[in-house]
């Protein structure tokens, strides 16, 4: 392990080694990532338990410990007593070990979130529109950066380990889709919007997709409830999700697997569509609109939407046949475990939702399938954002990274 100049155990050179980490990218050695996963899923662990799971020597895990602890990354807890011998001391990941910022940028809003090492969300800001524009989208990411670093101590701004960037691929082909110019949507596909950020960054940016990233938030933060198979819905101005494998994101070679929203279903008219095309909240704007109904508060107010009437009624029903087909449609590709529902919605909506799909696989021929449990997910609203800030998390501290696009 590098030490760099200043003292071993000095903050200096615990900030050093944060981010100039144990190779070139930055990334911490496989087995130093490999006990902070552990660490970070069971809570807390004594360096026995550690080297019990991993195989690793009492002498290798000792050393790793004391470099993560020196590192500020790990912290003793109360030493546990009762048993024969010394007694062991836990350890647990240290809150203000890094800090990791998350963009989201959807076909309504943007969302900023700063969180620490466990995850706790330290600040989050929120902007609405009717269609993203690159460069009032940049503008709000750095302004909303500048006042989110300028509420940390020096200390804490100089552990940002990392901004990750949740959006979806090729968004100039959503112009029709989302009500925008299309010479405004169409700047994207000349827009190179992670360079443009990370030009005004001293840590490194990271790029994935926004339902991907969701997905890899219920995986990071969620309680996947031990499923380390699992597929993943996440329902919001359009429908998309992502796929866990051995419990590691599994993004492809081009970090678009797991692109659900193609997914062939079955239509109102029985006709093949995409799964976008029916179980996108953007269908219920559709026909609240067709209604005369203003549907701005479905993007501006998620955790209530209010009195909706009989469209939501309608759409729960089509959402949750589309959503079944798809969820048995990957089952014959895929034996998952789980089949998780999550979205920018309500909780009693998604629970609403979830409910129906459970039926409407009943429905479903199934034969010679195990069909997987359909539950909800765990991180809400915004999964999106919180997996933004997962992917430096992943990549630089955690097991299991996937396919990103990444600054050099």
């Amino acid at each position: 392990m590098e030490t760099g100049i200043a003292r071993h155990g000095s903050p200096e050179a615990a900030e050093s080694r944060l981010h100039r980490g144990t190779n070139q990218s930055g990334m911490r050695d496989h087995n130093e990532r490999l006990v902070l996963s552990l660490v970070r899923q069971h809570g807390s662990l004594a360096k026995s338990d550690i080297a019990r799971m991993t195989g690793l020597s009492a002498q290798t895990v000792s050393v790793i410990m004391r470099e993560l602890e020196d590192d500020r990354l790990l912290v003793r807890q109360a030493p546990l007593r009762g048993r024969i011998g010394q007694p062991s001391i836990p350890m647990a990941l240290n809150p203000e070990g890094a800090f990791f910022i998350g963009l989201k940028i959807g076909r309504r809003s943007a969302e900023l979130v700063l969180i620490d090492f466990l995850g706790n969300v330290r600040s989050m800001l929120q902007h609405s529109y009717r269609y993203p524009a690159p460069r009032e989208t940049v503008e709000f990411a750095l302004s909303g950066m500048t006042r989110m670093r300028g509420e940390l101590t020096q200390a804490q701004d100089k552990r940002i380990a990392g901004l990750g960037i949740a959006m979806p691929f090729e968004l100039w082909n959503w112009a029709d889709t989302a009500g925008a110019p299309r010479e405004i949507m169409d700047e994207w596909r000349h827009r190179d919007i992670r360079s443009d950020i990370q030009a005004q960054c001293d840590f490194p940016v990271y790029l994935q997709n926004d339902a991907t990233s969701a997905c890899g938030a219920e995986l990071v933060f969620g309680q996947a409830g031990g499923a380390r198979d699992f597929v993943y819905f996440y329902i919001g101005a359009f429908a998309g999700g992502g796929i866990v494998l051995n419990g590691r994101l599994f993004g492809g070679p081009t970090g678009n697997a797991g692109a659900l929203g193609s997914m062939p279903v079955p239509g109102p008219d029985g006709k093949p569509t995409q799964l976008i095309d029916v179980a996108s909240i953007a269908m219920l704007e559709k026909a609240l609109n067709a209604r005369g109904v203003e549907a701005s508060h479905l993007w501006t107010s998620p955790e209530d939407w209010g009195e909706i009437g009989p469209e939501l009624d309608l759409w729960i029903a089509g959402a949750a046949q589309a959503l079944a087909y798809a969820i048995v449609a990957a089952s014959s590709v895929i034996d998952f475990e789980a089949a998780v529902i999550d979205g920018w919605m309500p909780l009693s909506v998604r629970g609403r939702l979830v409910d129906a799909v459970r039926v409407a696989i009943g429905t479903i021929d199934g034969e010679g399938l195990k069909l997987p449990a359909v539950r909800e997910g765990t991180v809400g609203i915004h999964a999106r954002a919180l997996g933004g800030a997962s992917l430096p998390l992943s990549e630089r501290f955690l097991i299991g990274s996937t396919t990103i696009s990444r600054s050099a």
